[in-house]
């Protein structure tokens, strides 16, 4: 597609109510903005009670949102920025291929990147809804969540060797599978017959339609309340308050050009040979261009971005070194100073029909990455350092307790955040691209569904990127196969060879490492392999946490010396790496001996390290 650089531009809607807007008083403003947002809130929660896969109902890998009729964005208060923040580039298209085909009760299904759906991987199924009233069509609604499994060569729809996107699982154009509230029997049946567990998909996709109806019944309530003029003068208030508040942000930040860069452990087809993409970032008065021209050419791999997909990670990588107030208002406001560039052939802009399965991760985390990166160097006050990479894998072997098959797809082994300026990155949240929206599961559920028994799930001390403040802890996660032989897929897994770094002085991310225990062997499984496993192998994930912001050696020897007894940081760490005594009975904080050390700090420094052959997290010399 050819790359757009501005979100759309008013509809004739908001010119219609720009007289209204300036009636409309601070509690109505209120009560509609807000309704929008806790709307958004409670589809999220009605997806995920009524649906029943592991991804949607327990991990939250799913997005929701409203857009007005001609794609503004309205409200996306929570969810992964991949999934929503290039919707507007859909409804656009839908709504010149549809053009007055449009009714009350159609929805449309779409999860191809290509032909109008601006999608970001085909495993994403969005419903999206049209939303009329009193015969006008108004707004559009999307539920999009991530699916068990979408056909293909792979169960789960991740396979790194794919011919053509063809081959990663079944492309939908945007379709109504809805006409006027009739169910089109025959293509759903089409799209059913098409998937390994058709039964529950359709539980999943009948949760996310039922959720859009919902959504509408809402919004038209909304409408009759308070009429159409204040509703939609509302939004656009809102929009035009929230551009002002992100340009004065941005005004705030010193013009120049900022680069980033991160790279992606390999393609997948090509092995061992890095994908990197690069920004230029550029503050110019209000406004930020965002220009990833120098990035590396599409691959023959599954990492390859759309250009929906890096616009929406380059967006919310930016929206989130916003005031923090702002966390409730963003929308379409928010993007208007925006402009992204990635020119068609580059991996964040790639040409049908190249293979994107793993592209919300590999290479749209990597696009994160570069724009945080750049970001820091105009705001060092504000610098994020990067997370620990995604430590997933795609597992499809059969449940001996119930002869059935399964797939287990999951975020459970990811690492931790980084650190961002003034705080400790988390321990907990999953993959940088989802910020923090996707979670991980119950062990206890996990065991139901899966016949994988726990062994360990735990965060290992100095497993992070240290710093003045430190990433959170990284994870070891080994269980036991209880049940058949089967096949691991570790698709979108990433940090093995390439790391996340530290800001202002903060360590990077440790790279992270994946094995199988079988009996007397140890076999090392890198990322975007496909390997064999069997029946009583041990799977273990060393999964890091997040880089560090500041020089280790400026964190307050206090706090290292509450991190020794809270077994986040060694003794050892303690002294090498943040240059504190911590006696090693007593935990107490040698503070002579730390004053003296500090005072000459050695040219030598450290960063942690899996050791391959006892598992142990070690401290090695940089």
């Amino acid at each position: 597609m050819t790359p757009r650089t501005s979100s759309p531009a008013p509809s004739q809607a908001a010119v219609d109510v720009k007289s209204t807007m300036a009636t409309i008083d601070p509690i109505t403003l209120s009560t509609v903005w807000y309704g929008f947002q806790s709307l958004c809130r409670e589809m999220r929660s009605m997806v995920t009670r009524t649906s029943q896969s592991y991804l949607i109902s327990t991990l939250k890998d799913m997005s929701v949102g409203v857009w007005l009729a001609d794609g503004s964005t309205v409200a996306v208060p929570e969810g992964l920025p991949v999934q929503f923040l290039g919707t507007s580039y859909a409804i656009e298209d839908i709504r010149e291929l549809y053009k007055d085909d449009m009714h009350p009760g159609d929805v449309i299904l779409t999860n191809d990147p290509y032909h109008g759906g601006h999608n970001t991987h085909l495993p994403d199924w969005g419903y999206i809804r049209p939303v009329f009233f009193e015969g006008e069509l108004l707004f559009f609604t999307l539920v999009r969540g991530h699916m068990m499994d979408t056909g293909g060569s792979f169960p789960g729809g991740y396979f790194a060797n794919g011919y053509d996107i063809i081959a990663e699982g079944l492309c939908i154009p945007p379709l109504k599978v809805i006409k006027r509230g009739v169910e089109d029997a025959d293509l759903t049946k089409l799209i059913f017959n098409n998937v390994r567990w058709p039964v529950e998909v359709k539980i999943d996709t009948e949760a996310m339609i039922a959720t859009g109806r919902f959504a509408e019944n809402r919004i038209v309530d909304l409408l009759r309340r308070y009429g159409r003029d204040m509703v939609l003068g509302s939004i656009h208030q809102m929009m035009d308050r929230t551009e002002r508040a992100v340009r004065a942000e941005i005004a705030a930040m010193p013009d120049g050009t900022y680069t980033g860069e991160a790279s992606t452990d390999d393609d997948g087809t090509i092995l061992d040979e890095p994908v990197t993409v690069r920004v230029d970032l550029t503050i110019k008065g209000d406004e930020i261009t965002l220009d990833f021209s120098r990035s590396d050419a599409q691959r023959p791999g599954f990492i390859n971005c759309v250009y929906a997909s890096t616009y929406a990670n380059a967006a919310g990588a930016v929206i989130i070194y916003m005031d923090p107030a702002l966390a409730d208002f963003h929308n379409t406001g928010s993007l208007r100073p925006l402009t992204v560039i990635a020119p068609p052939g580059n991996v964040t802009n790639c040409n049908y029909p190249a293979t994107v399965g793993a592209s919300p991760i590999n290479v749209g985390g990597q696009v994160m990455e570069a724009v945080i990166q750049a970001m820091g160097k105009a705001k060092p006050d504000r610098s994020i350092a990067s997370w620990a990479k995604h430590r997933g894998d795609y597992t499809f072997a059969v449940d001996t307790r119930s002869g059935d098959r399964y797939v287990r797809t999951t975020f459970d082994y990811d690492g931790s955040a980084g650190a961002v300026w003034g705080h400790d990155g988390m321990t907990g949240p999953t993959t940088l691209t989802t910020l923090g929206s996707v979670q991980r599961g119950s062990i206890e559920e996990a065991e139901v569904r899966f016949p994988w028994r726990l062994l360990t799930l735990e965060a290992r001390p100095n497993f992070t990127g240290h710093g003045r403040w430190r990433g959170g802890g990284g994870i070891e996660w080994r269980a036991v196969n209880e049940g058949s032989d089967g096949r691991m897929n570790t698709g979108s897994s990433d940090g093995d060879e390439v790391q996340g770094t530290g800001a202002e002085g903060g360590q990077r991310v440790p790279c992270a490492r994946t094995f199988i225990l079988r009996g007397d062997e140890k076999i090392r499984i890198k990322p975007h392999r496909m390997a064999e496993v069997k029946q009583g192998d041990i799977v273990v994930k060393l999964s890091p946490g997040g880089a560090g912001v500041g020089d280790p050696w400026l964190r307050p020897a206090e706090l290292v010396a509450m991190d020794v007894k809270n077994e986040k940081v060694s003794v050892e760490a303690a002294r090498l790496i943040y240059g504190v005594v911590v006696d090693s009975l007593s935990l107490k904080l040698d503070e002579a001996a730390t004053a003296k050390l500090r005072a000459n700090r050695p040219a030598e420094r450290f960063e942690a390290v899996v050791n391959e052959e006892t598992l142990d997290i070690e401290l090695q010399p940089l």
